[in-house]
């Protein structure tokens, strides 16, 4: 098998995509035609620019727009009155005696609101209430199958959409297939509307890709895509025809971008198209140039890509402007963008937007160096590069033995997450300014020692930082070998002792 996950509920997705694609080279040689199928973050307070739950204001800053339900949420922090840590979330997961480093339990999605911490587990999603030094689970949403794609993005009262794999008899036609969605209430666990995809017989773990934009979900899996309404999951529009050229995935946010492949694997050539939510018709094209192997989209609005050129991993980041024209390029020698890289390089749960080594601003793109290895000097930096002009602008340097890896933008300063250094440092998230080069920390914390390693990388796991609270989010869930019936720590999350609420 050229490609798929380690034997688990998803191996017969992954094996269907593979006998799709042994099918689809038959078929070249043959001379017909081919289609490709392949994958392709507490505090005193903080303001969202929202209705609803995440509503709040900051004192001192300018105030954003304020964004309907509808918005996908932009949340701007406040500096907290202490920047002390505490817990606020620690949760195992039980019943691993089964699931080993080979066959683990997949757990894609962390969302954080006000008042819950959701995760996606298996075959559910789980609501985790945020108190202090209380774990409780406030809801359990059953999901009728195994997770197939989630989505980073959260609409500004708190929903998100995930994409699953309904249970089929084995030997089925249709074994593997990812072909459901599902909009959820982040704060109450309730399904909001579920739907089945279009001619999604070939959509599966390796190739479906998610997102959300203002009140669009829109799916792609290579040989169709569709959009549904958020209001009711009304289908607004689909592509599902034989075409040289398909949907491979869908960046969202502000906008909606479409990844666009066209010819066989070996030979692919990709544009990148700005959508029309609601029709799917296209605003304008930017043609990627022949040779790069894979392109992701980390931003829609300002539009960024970053492309894979003569190489597997992101070696170039080129920035357009609002016609879809270039405006600069940035080579990525010397960084870590970290496009693509989870799950051990195969494309599970949707790829397209995960460059998790890179944040895009309004202005400027942040991006992580690779690890520094010498003594007395920084372990890495963080760089911003100018969006118009592709020069670097601002570094933010991380200390020996603790990296730092870009979060996500607050305003116009920067979130960023330092790892500690045992007993000599505690890890941090901070805020930074590039303009001034100021550093302000929001939290100081120590994560579980035996566990601190794996939960600080972002190849493993999700750091999401939210309303003055960051969570830690494993990936993947494997039994400790040692004790195979106990529990593993899946979530952990920490606030400011300041918090009065």
């Amino acid at each position: 098998m050229s490609f798929g996950p380690p034997p688990s509920v998803y191996t017969q997705s992954a094996l269907a995509a593979d006998r799709t694609a042994r099918e689809r080279r038959r078929r070249k040689v043959l001379g017909a035609l081919a289609v490709l199928v392949v994958g392709g973050l507490c505090a005193g307070g903080w303001l969202v620019s929202s209705a609803g739950d995440d509503s709040a204001a900051a004192d001192g800053r300018p105030a954003p727009v304020v964004q309907s339900p509808d918005d996908i949420r932009e949340t701007v922090e406040k500096v907290p009155g202490s920047p002390e840590g505490r817990l606020m979330i620690e949760h195992n997961e039980e019943n691993l005696a089964k699931s080993t480093e080979t066959n683990p339990r997949y757990a894609p999605g962390t969302w954080a609101t006000g008042k819950i911490l959701a995760r996606g587990v298996a075959d559910r999603i789980e609501g985790y209430r945020i108190k202090p030094r209380y774990d409780e689970t406030a809801w359990t949403l059953q999901l009728g199958g195994h997770l197939c794609a989630t989505s980073r993005h959260v609409t500004a009262d708190g929903r998100t959409a995930v994409v699953i794999q309904p249970p089929k008899s084995a030997g089925s036609e249709h074994e593997g297939v990812c072909d459901q969605v599902v909009f959820v209430d982040l704060n109450t666990g309730r399904k909001l509307w579920q739907k089945k995809m279009p001619a999604a017989q070939f959509a599966y773990v390796t190739n479906t890709d998610l997102t959300l934009t203002k009140g669009v979900v829109a799916v792609a899996w290579g040989r169709g895509s569709v959009a549904y309404d958020m209001k009711d999951g009304r289908q607004l529009w689909n592509s599902t025809t034989l075409s040289r050229c398909e949907d491979k995935g869908f960046a969202g946010g502000r906008a909606l971008l479409a990844l666009v492949s066209c010819g066989e694997a070996t030979d692919a050539t990709y544009k990148v198209q700005r959508l029309d939510p609601r029709t799917g018709k296209p605003q304008w094209t930017y043609q990627v140039a022949r040779g790069v192997q894979g392109v992701y989209l980390p931003s829609s609005d300002p539009p960024v890509l970053a492309v894979a050129a003569g190489d597997s991993a992101a070696t170039d980041l080129i920035s357009l402007d609002d016609k879809g024209r270039r405006r600069a390029a940035m080579s990525l020698g010397g960084y870590d963008a970290k496009c693509g890289v989870r799950y051990s390089f195969s494309p599970f749960f949707g790829t397209t937007e995960n460059c998790d080594g890179l944040v895009v601003g309004r202005d400027q793109a942040y991006v992580m160096s690779k690890e520094n290895i010498a003594n007395d000097q920084p372990s890495d930096w963080i760089v911003a590069f100018d969006l118009k002009t592709g020069r670097s602008q601002a570094k933010f340097e991380g200390r020996e033995m603790q990296m730092v890896y870009p979060l996500r933008t607050s305003g116009d300063d920067l979130l960023i997450y330092r790892r500690g250094a045992g007993t000599i440092a505690p890890a941090a998230v901070v805020s930074w300014n590039p303009r001034t080069d100021k550093e302000t920390p929001y939290l100081l914390f120590q994560l579980p020692e035996d566990d601190e390693y794996e939960l600080s990388d972002p190849e493993q796991t999700d750091i999401v930082f939210e309303r003055g609270r960051v969570f830690f989010g494993r990936r993947e869930l494997a039994r400790d070998d040692d004790a195979p019936k106990d529990p593993v720590l899946s979530t952990i999350g920490l606030g400011s002792a300041g918090l009065t609420h």
